[in-house]
């Protein structure tokens, strides 16, 4: 018998139905504008994390199940050619790049906003602390 609480064993299971759900709606939604996530995760990313952010840690931040490094070079590439992004080692922003960042946030923000006012306030602002300690702890 074990003195492991069921709820971890349930974690990582709700986590992930989660992550996928969301990611497939979040895809779904962002072909409208003709994108995809990896191309909001990016702009997201050094709009909120930049100016010169490291190429290198951007293209790790991307890889994922069926995302590879060559495909994140390639998006890096088409975002670049986009007039999106700039920078050789340390990537940033264009006005271009922070115009469409700025337009997707909004496109994006209003059905989030809508997902997440049905649950309590202190529950997500727990969730959100709890995943960010989880990322810190993962990761040191």
């Amino acid at each position: 018998m074990s003195d492991t609480p069921a709820v971890y064993g349930q974690f990582g299971q709700a986590l992930g139905l989660a992550e996928r759900t969301l990611s497939a709606i979040l895809r779904e939604h962002l072909a409208q504008r003709r994108t995809v996530p990896e191309a909001w995760y990016t702009l997201r990313t050094l709009a909120t994390r930049g100016p010169a952010y490291p190429r290198a840690e951007l293209t790790r931040l991307l890889e994922g199940p069926g995302f590879d490094a060559d495909d994140a070079h390639s998006l890096l590439a088409r975002l670049e050619a986009d007039g999106l992004i700039r920078g050789d080692a340390e990537l940033d922003l264009t006005p271009a790049g922070e115009a469409q960042y700025q337009s997707l946030r909004e496109f994006i923000g209003g059905p989030s906003a809508q997902l997440l006012s049905q649950f309590d306030l202190d529950d997500i602002e727990t969730t959100v602390r709890t995943l960010q300690a989880i990322t810190v702890k993962a990761t040191a």
